[in-house]
């Protein structure tokens, strides 16, 4: 069978050329946008040779294969895994049809950890004919198990490859940190070059933020010290707000903010000290530009400012409302007229959708809360929040499984005709297909919680980020549409598109 419907898997990680990283190669970001540009090139060439209609392209830019993170699994438990949206993104479609094939550059862009690959080989396996990979190298191909069993060996060489290198890279930094010098890599340190000499001009600003934070700058005028408690300082957000009035810039040149200036004052290079996975172990071997003892009274103040923070999530909505004009996901921000969700520019949006915190939390609740009420979408939540009908799932998912294996050998056998093989593989594939869907679906902790009582009043007692939690749950997020003038400032709830709300009458 000749795909329709392939999709392309680009990936490539990037790194500073004096920072070793376990698969990541030298270069700058520039030549690795090349890169996956070439990459594309090269795949597209292959799916014109082998006959393949490429549907689409999925580009992994600047992500490893190899690093894990810690995660929260469907069932509230945390594991490590590599984090990799695009290749997540790219098994889904083939496991629901959207996709029919898989082309990528080699077997190392696709996967580097040996459960991602049992992941993609689960999705080729699960149909007859085996879903076609091909890679433009040739090293990746699942077509038997030959090819399956050389991939898992090959796979297996690559990890421990990554595996040695992150041993050797931690030790050197180790090294590096015991004796004080540079790590290397990242951005710059700001009030340092990167080779940690100081620059004159930036650790002035940064003695001055030392100072105002202290409470003890010279700068002020008598009516601004006057306003200003010497026990607290200044706040993060107005020093912040007077170094983008006189054009102060940042390191990065993104305009400041509170927690920019925070940050840029409590680094340990700062005082002369060499932090490692952020703990100080000693002297740093470069000048320091604060003197030690006043930098820790600057971090003491910080922290009890901090103190006095509620720190956890407010707009539960973060990431969960779209921008229907550039895709970005909206964030809680603080506007003229009160808390908001805006697309906000220094995050990379538009910059264009902005709506009211308040109006549009009180309309996704009332949505959730009425689904929540429905008989129907109840007993399906339920019922895949219980174990004993999701291990009855899989083996129902089993059973029907081998039932195709044995209908296609009947076939073959030319036991029953094509017509009577066709109409009895519709009917168990629409069975294993809503067994995958039940066993798939997302029913984290917190709904089941939620579930087992009354929805209403449990609903109330969630946190902020328990709730975003459910609502992610039930649905991928609402696409924000721009606000239409001819409707004045009321509100609109028909500006929240939901992403696949599930249907209450299915």
């Amino acid at each position: 069978m000749t795909p329709e419907r392939a999709v392309l898997l680009l990936r490539i990680s990037y790194r500073k050329p004096e920072d070793e990283d376990e698969e990541q190669e030298t270069g700058s970001r520039a030549e690795f946008s090349k890169g996956i540009g070439r990459q594309e090139e090269d795949g597209r060439r292959l799916a014109d040779r082998l006959g393949w209609k490429i549907a689409k392209v999925i580009p992994e830019d600047d992500t490893s294969a190899f690093k894990r993170r810690k995660i929260k699994l469907p069932d509230g438990a945390t594991a490590l895994r590599t984090v990799r949206p695009g290749f997540r993104a790219a098994l889904a479609g083939l496991a629901s049809g959207e996709f029919d094939g898989l082309i990528a550059d080699d077997l190392d862009r696709v996967a580097r950890d040996p459960r991602d690959l049992e992941d993609l080989i689960d999705v080729v396996e699960s149909r007859r004919p085996r879903i076609p990979v091909e890679s433009v190298t040739g090293s990746l191909r699942l077509a038997n198990d030959a090819d399956v069993t050389m991939a898992r060996v090959m796979v297996a060489v690559a990890n421990k490859s990554s595996r040695d290198t992150a041993r050797r890279v931690t030790r050197k930094h180790e090294e590096l940190a015991a004796e004080g010098k540079p790590g290397g890599g990242g951005f710059r340190g700001y009030g340092f070059t990167e080779q940690y000499d100081v620059i004159e001009g930036e650790a002035k600003t940064l003695r001055e933020i030392g100072d105002r934070i202290l409470g003890e700058w010279d700068g002020w005028t008598d009516e601004q010290k006057a306003s200003i408690d010497p026990e607290i300082g200044e706040s993060l957000n107005s020093i912040a707000a007077d170094l983008q009035r006189r054009k102060v810039p940042s390191a990065t040149g993104v305009p400041w903010s509170g927690r920019s200036v925070g940050s840029v004052v409590s680094k340990a290079a700062v005082a002369g000290l060499r932090s490692h996975k952020g703990e100080v172990v000693g002297p740093a071997a470069w000048k320091a530009i604060i003197p030690r003892e006043r930098w820790e009274r600057i971090c003491e103040r910080l922290a009890m400012r901090a103190g006095d923070t509620d720190l956890t999530l407010q707009r539960w909505l973060s990431s969960v409302l779209e921008c229907s004009l550039c895709g970005h996901r909206l964030s809680g921000s603080h506007g003229n007229g009160g808390p908001r969700y805006w697309c906000d520019r220094k995050g990379g949006g538009c910059g264009k959708i902005a709506v009211k915190a308040s109006f549009v939390e009180d309309e996704v609740e009332r949505q959730v809360l009425e689904l929540l009420s429905k008989p129907r979408i109840l007993e399906q939540l339920r019922t895949v929040a219980d174990t004993d009908t999701t291990n009855e799932a899989r083996a129902e998912l089993a059973a029907d499984e081998a039932q195709l294996k044995e209908m296609a050998g009947a076939y073959g056998r030319r036991e029953i005709t094509f017509a009577e093989y066709k109409e009895a593989r519709g009917i168990v594939e629409k069975r294993v297909k809503e067994s995958r869907a039940l066993l798939t679906s997302r029913a984290p902790m917190v709904l089941r919680r939620l579930l087992a009582g009354d929805v209403a009043a449990g609903w109330d007692g969630l946190t902020p980020a328990d709730k975003r939690e459910v609502v992610l749950s039930l649905v991928p997020g609402y696409k924000v549409l721009p606000h239409d003038r001819s409707w004045g400032n009321k509100f609109r709830p028909e500006r929240l598109v939901p992403m696949d709300w599930p249907d209450p009458e299915a």
